[in-house]
């Protein structure tokens, strides 16, 4: 015996097993034996794994027992491994229905497409695909983790703006008081600054200037009352220097805010 026919003897062994098992699976769903017909279907899919009859039974039996979510797991893996057109269709018709329970309804119309897409002529499956594109109409998908991932950054982005309004406060009441000033009243200050204060006239300078005027000797010499009045006018003036400059010393300080926390 050749290693091929080795190879074919166990396959049709393997099938024979197979249908064994779906068998006593569909005679155990007519005597209502759950737990029987689901032993027995999941035997035939382990040996038959790319065959779509068991996972399709084994769907069927589930859905008839109101286990909705085992009925798509097994209805979704036999549309997936059909192999000819009458088992895709009834897959993904018995697909769609099992969505329609979930109130997934966009899926189930995909489910019901795909299904008149191997059968065109079948009308249970047209009204079912009309039906379920009612319902999607009636009830449009909500809103997902999609839309909560999008809240999340916008609230992130507002956190990083007001952080750097914070910020800008700060570095704002860190500046000169006058920054902050009005444009009128700043521009009146800085006006204030660069003008000059006016020095009152002193009598005893306009005295002296004219006692010089008066008593300037003929030689070029200055006269007593000369050198008296000169030295005065050199100690205001003096004097008027440095007050100007104190005052300066004084309009030049700047206050540091102290930060909010």
């Amino acid at each position: 015996m050749t290693s091929q026919t080795k190879v074919s003897k166990v396959l049709e062994q393997d099938a024979v097993q197979a249908a064994l098992h779906l068998s006593q699976g569909a005679l155990a769903i007519e005597n209502n034996e759950f737990i029987t017909a689901e032993v027995a279907y999941r035997k035939a899919i382990a040996i038959e794994e790319n065959k779509a009859t068991g996972s399709y039974n084994l769907g069927n039996a589930y859905y008839k027992n109101s286990k909705n979510e085992e009925a798509l797991s097994r209805f979704v893996n036999a549309a997936k491994v059909a192999t000819t057109k009458p088992q895709a269709h009834q897959a993904f018709h018995n697909l769609g229905n099992a969505l329609m329970n979930q109130k997934e309804y966009s899926r189930a119309v995909e489910a019901y497409k795909n299904a008149l897409r191997n059968n065109p002529s079948d009308d249970q499956s047209r009204y079912n695909l009309a039906l379920a594109k009612d319902l999607l109409e009636k009830n449009p998908p909500q809103e997902g983790e999609d839309d909560q991932d999008k809240e999340q950054d916008n609230q992130d982005k507002k956190d990083q703006q007001d952080k750097k309004d914070d910020q800008d406060k700060d570095q704002d009441q860190e500046k000169d008081p006058k920054d902050n000033q009005d444009p009128e009243d700043k521009k009146g200050d800085e006006q204030e600054d660069k003008k000059e204060p006016q020095e009152p006239k002193d009598p005893k300078d306009e005295q002296a200037k004219q006692d010089q005027q008066q008593q300037q000797p003929a030689d070029g010499q200055l006269s007593p009352q000369q050198v008296k009045n000169l030295l005065e006018s050199m100690n205001n003036q003096e004097k008027k220097v440095q007050d100007k400059i104190n005052a300066k010393k004084q309009k030049g300080v700047k206050i540091k805010s102290e930060k909010d926390w």
